[in-house]
């Protein structure tokens, strides 16, 4: 019998096509985070506490200064720390002696959810190398990889007052024992002061909630952020300066971080560490009196020109971009195009007025296009972490114990939402990644 040679082809190509993976009926490869992808990631207090309550890490709002991470946040005050003081690391993130440990029960539901890689505090400074090791090695006998560590403790040289030269040097110190334990991130704060006292609690869909933020919120009695029964009535945007703080320009706050990074960056660079600065969240026009150096993308850019080095980037936060009336899609470009975004947070919100009122909701509900961010991450080979951060608040969560935090903020429950979206974002993100180049090389 005499076939043709483009019957054989257009066999062959039927034969293809009922393949499943032809059909995409077989979920490519990468499935999970590897060595060439981002990383999805949680902090080590996320998963909660040994019996279903609120872990919170230590030093967030809402959880026990200085208690075990995953301890239940039902014994925790309101709050732990003085409203903007600078060193106090991001909700989320562990600040007290016990930061960085993690319960069995609180790792194995990390680790349900996919999720092999932490982020936590590195508690007091200097680090020295053993107390990293320590905390490292901990969390790898759970099976948790630490990629990222919050470094606080230095107001003298975020407000330039005596005593920086001394502060910069532990933060130094640290950064070589970071760089000698093999962790890739340092993240730090450089707030005049941080404008949680606009935060409340709203209500979203079915009850969940949310978290808002007004620059014009009257202050109340009975409000998370308040901090002076004197201060009652008054507008957030007409709040005074605190009296362990002042009032600070841009130039002097511009002058303090210049200051810092000509001496951190370049030992930072030896070590094989990079610095991920977190923008203002949130990023109000004026705080307490204080403008804020990372109040805006302009300052964003004007950071990384100030040395230029991959040890001195951002954390590039999604939901702050969209709060100050910018595009993240656009926004990551610029800085991953640069190699200068070292950590990542994945969020969403809704905004009324740029700067000044918007509404943090469900990861899956706001303005931002966050598949067209992830495909930028991905498209900018970007392979660190990817925080899906501030859950929104759930009953499931609610009805398990008392939830530390943000007004309208969430627990495990809503983080495991936050992962899956923020997972199906990446492999959607890899695999047209993949298509693309494969139809570029044929």
């Amino acid at each position: 019998m005499n076939i043709s040679r483009r019957r054989l082809i257009e066999t062959a190509g039927v034969a293809a096509l009922a393949t499943p993976a032809a059909h995409g009926r077989t979920m490519p490869e990468p499935r999970y985070e590897g060595k060439d992808t981002p990383k999805i990631c949680l902090s080590v207090g996320d998963g909660g506490g040994p019996f279903g309550g609120r872990g919170g890490a230590p030093g967030a709002p809402g959880a026990a200064p200085g208690a075990a991470v995953g301890a239940p946040a039902t014994t925790a005050p309101a709050t732990t720390a003085p409203v903007g003081t600078p060193a106090a690391g991001a909700p989320g993130r562990g600040q007290g002696p016990g930061q960085g440990a993690v319960n069995e029960a609180s790792a194995r539901r990390i680790k349900q959810l996919g999720v092999d890689y932490v982020l936590s505090g590195g508690g007091r400074i200097p680090w020295d190398v053993d107390r990293l090791r320590t905390q490292m090695d901990g969390l790898k006998a759970q099976g948790l990889t630490l990629a990222n560590l919050m470094i606080s403790g230095f107001d003298n040289a975020i407000y330039g007052r005596p005593g920086r030269d001394e502060e910069i040097e532990k933060v130094i110190a640290s950064i070589q024992a970071a760089g000698k334990v093999g962790l890739p991130v340092v993240e730090y704060n450089w707030y005049a002061h941080r404008a949680m006292e606009g935060y409340f609690e709203e209500t979203g869909r079915a009850g969940a909630g949310w978290t808002g933020f007004d620059y014009e919120l009257e202050q109340t009695a009975a409000q998370q952020y308040q901090t002076r029964p004197e201060e009652k009535g008054k507008k957030f945007k007409d709040l005074p300066p605190l009296p362990n703080e002042g009032a600070h320009t841009l130039e002097e706050m511009w002058g303090t971080i210049t200051y810092f990074l000509k001496k951190v960056i370049p030992e930072a660079e030896k070590a094989g560490v990079r610095l991920a600065l977190h923008p203002n969240d949130p990023p109000a026009p004026i705080s307490r009196g204080s403008q804020q150096i990372m109040g805006s993308v302009e300052g964003w850019k004007k950071l990384i020109e100030i040395v230029k080095s991959p040890s001195n980037g951002i954390t590039f936060d999604c939901g702050v971009t969209r709060e100050m009336g910018q595009d993240p899609v656009d926004v990551c470009h610029y800085f991953a195009s640069r190699d200068r975004i070292n950590h990542v947070h994945f969020r969403n919100v809704k905004v009324k007025k740029p700067y000044e009122r918007y509404t943090e909701v469900f990861i899956d509900e706001g303005e931002n296009n966050l598949f067209a961010v992830m495909r930028e991450l991905v498209k900018a080979k970007y392979t660190r972490l990817i925080y899906p951060e501030h859950p929104r608040a759930i009953d499931y969560d609610r009805e398990r114990g008392r939830i530390g935090g943000y007004p309208g903020g969430g627990a495990y429950a809503a983080f495991a939402f936050n992962v899956g979206y923020a997972r199906a974002m990446m492999q959607a993100a890899l695999t047209v990644n993949r298509r693309f180049h494969d139809e570029n090389k044929s």
